[in-house]
């Protein structure tokens, strides 16, 4: 059921995707995602995580309104992290909450799920110069923690340890949807995203108009 590869996009991520149900969860509305997701396996373009910024390094916040994020205790999605926290089967707590939710979760499609965008394609979309955003160039790039589709949105969520700590998560998923938006071609109003540890949840709704620097 679980489908398993390696990519050494600068260090090793382990990419896993759980065949059943991305054919149960997908194949009606999304089977796009599922496309990609079962490309992604066969033939992943690694030269496109060699170069450019990457996703999770980004060090600025983007036009989000405090009030359009929902800040929640006792999730569902914490309370997987806790299991896996506590099963502890691998070295790292990234691992450990991945295969957790990706065995346990029934909305869990896969883990590590390689994504990128090119200039050109970001700027199509919102109608901003990558350059306004981004010292480096080439393509942005990333690895989603977990993807998710739950009540028919699809959901993009990152594991961050001390959650309530991070500064620039928000400006890290948004991308992540904004990449996977554009590599599926499913508009971003069908997506959700979220980072969470064992504790708290923070989600939010990606809109084009939150493209904006804000400091």
């Amino acid at each position: 059921m679980i489908r398993h590869t390696s990519f050494k996009h600068g260090w090793f991520y382990h990419y896993r995707l759980h065949s059943q149900k991305i054919d149960n969860l997908c194949i009606e509305n999304y089977n796009s995602l599922r496309l990609f997701l079962d490309e992604m396996f066969r033939d992943c373009p690694d030269v496109h995580f060699t170069t450019g910024p990457r996703s999770s390094a980004l060090r600025f916040n983007l036009d989000i309104p405090e009030d359009d994020i929902k800040v929640i205790k006792g999730h569902e999605i914490s309370a997987m992290a806790q299991i896996g926290l506590d099963v502890g089967r691998y070295k790292t707590a990234h691992s450990n909450v991945q295969v957790t939710m990706l065995e346990m979760d029934d909305n869990t499609l896969a883990v590590e799920v390689p994504i990128w965008i090119m200039p050109e394609e970001l700027e199509a979309m919102s109608g901003c110069k990558f350059g306004d955003f981004f010292e480096d160039v080439g393509p942005l790039s990333g690895h989603i923690d977990a993807l998710c589709v739950e009540n028919g949105d699809i959901w993009i969520w990152d594991f961050k340890p001390k959650a309530h700590k991070e500064k620039y998560a928000t400006t890290q998923i948004y991308f992540y949807a904004l990449m996977l938006s554009k590599r599926t071609g499913i508009p971003l109003e069908h997506f959700r995203c979220g980072y969470f540890d064992e504790h708290l949840a923070y989600v939010f709704k990606p809109e084009l108009d939150y493209l904006k620097i804000k400091k």
